[in-house]
């Protein structure tokens, strides 16, 4: 229970007040008669009534009575305060209104202050003006010290470089390879055109497709830019619509030449790197990996006579412009000639003019070797075959012999590898050297792929039944 409330059934206590504090009479001094200081102190008391009225007891509640009018209080004199006045014995009594906060007759005390809005915006100006006086304080003293932003202070040279680079890495491998890569310029009657090719020999064989050149026809003309930029007019030693290859001559002597790897010792996820002129931009260098392997790709520009490429297949940017142009390994050596890129479906045909979409077509460099051998050689290609005619409208598994002539022309050619072989007309070949053939352009590549005089093994279903034969290709007679 609070010290400001008596407690419960005992009389309601005024506060004591000091004699100094009494609004009847003046202050007095100390000295004063005691019996006159009770007798003052007593008249100074307020009733019972007015007691109950400013601190309410619940336990003895006291009949209002009426108000007496106050007398007028006469004015207060201020006491000294000093030692004059109290003995410091004597307990003082603070009164309750002074504790309270009050002003002795109930009312709250007052607030004071300014507006809590009032104070932050004052505060803000107040940091706003210091922050401008700080600003003008700095700019003085810089002044006043003769200072100065110094502008001729120069940033620290780079340290020396080199543009050495290890010959395993893709910058070493393109500068061993880049100056062999030549652009290929063709004008004919049907427009012109560009391509990619690459140095074969030190004395003036350079190798290309055959869909590169084949613009310039008879009356045309094939232009070699060489990586320096000089220009040589080059002609056709020969060339082959069914490899998509072609040789041809500079008068050049001592160039730069590249070799060709062994494709057969290639697999899925090597890395490669293509250079060429795409988009006529020469000696532009792409890296990737060999992302697939035996691809059947049809790939030229005559649809009359395509191209059947055993291909690999590399993630490496090859666009318009790359065909023809080498893909090496990193070793710099050629393990295939970049021939085709794929297009998104219902936006052309294989090999048309198109930008890279991660799947780029290279022929093996052990078909492009041999097959430039012999065009360098003869001036043509030598194509290895088995003596049958296929039936593409076949769609079950394998690759169906047609079952009847076609053309005036017999399934299976008299004496010919497979007819040796004993194989019939309507059998299905399932495997071609172990390899599973779904379908007619997978077996063609596959052969294609090999050299005139190779034996190799097929697996034919005849009747239900599946056999093993083994033969020997033999070279086409066109």
């Amino acid at each position: 229970m609070s010290q400001d409330q008596p407690e419960s059934g005992d009389a309601p206590q005024p506060p004591v007040q000091p004699d100094w504090w009494s609004p009847s009479s003046p202050a007095q001094d100390s000295t004063q008669d005691p019996t006159q200081d009770a007798a003052a102190e007593a008249a100074a008391e307020p009733s019972a009534s007015e007691s109950t009225t400013a601190y309410d007891s619940p336990a003895a509640p006291a009949a209002p009575a009426a108000p007496a009018e106050p007398a007028a209080p006469e004015p207060l004199e201020p006491a000294p305060f000093g030692p004059d006045r109290f003995d410091a014995d004597e307990p003082v009594t603070v009164p309750l209104a002074w504790r309270s906060g009050g002003d002795g007759l109930g009312r709250p005390p007052r607030r004071h202050g300014l507006p809590g809005g009032l104070v932050v915006a004052i505060t803000v100006v107040v940091a706003l003006v210091a922050a401008l006086l700080g600003g003008a304080i700095g700019a003085w003293t810089v002044q006043r010290d003769g200072a100065s932003p110094n502008r001729s202070v120069s940033l620290p040279a780079p340290s020396p470089g080199t543009t050495t680079r290890s010959g395993a890495s893709v910058a070493g491998v393109a500068q061993k390879v880049l100056p062999s890569v030549v652009s290929i310029e063709v004008r004919g009657a049907d427009g012109s055109g560009t391509g990619s090719g690459f140095v074969i020999r030190p004395d003036g064989y350079i190798v290309t497709n055959n869909h590169v050149v084949a613009g310039a026809g008879e009356g045309g003309s094939i232009t070699v830019v060489f990586p320096d930029g000089s220009h040589e007019s080059a002609k056709v030693v020969g060339r082959d619509s069914s490899y998509d290859l072609a040789a041809l001559k500079v008068s050049r002597k001592g160039l730069p030449a590249l070799t060709f790897g062994d494709s057969s010792s290639v697999v899925v996820g090597d890395e490669v790197i293509a250079i060429g002129a795409p988009l006529g931009l020469q000696g532009t260098v792409t890296t990737g990996i060999v992302s697939a392997l035996n691809r059947p790709v049809s790939a030229g520009e005559d649809e009359n006579d395509p191209a059947f490429i055993n291909a690999i297949q590399t993630d490496a940017a090859i666009n318009p412009g790359n065909s023809g142009g080498p893909l090496v390994d990193m070793a710099g050596k050629v393990i295939a000639v970049n021939s085709a890129i794929a297009r998104v479906p219902g936006t052309g045909e294989l090999g048309a003019q198109s930008g890279n979409i991660g799947l780029g077509f290279a022929i093996p460099s052990q078909q492009a070797r041999r097959t430039v051998q012999e065009l360098i050689q003869t001036g043509k290609a030598q194509h290895p075959v088995i003596g049958v005619l296929l039936d593409r409208s076949y769609t079950g598994e394998g690759v169906r012999v047609a079952p009847a002539d076609q053309g005036g022309q017999p399934p299976v050619t008299p004496g010919g590898p497979a007819d040796k072989a004993g194989i019939k007309a309507g059998d299905v070949i399932t495997q071609f050297n172990g390899r599973p053939m779904s379908d007619s352009d997978a077996l063609v590549v596959a052969i294609r792929a090999q050299a005139p005089g190779d034996t190799v093994r097929l697996t034919v279903r005849s009747g239900g039944k599946e056999r093993t034969v083994s033969m020997t290709l033999q070279a086409s007679s066109d």
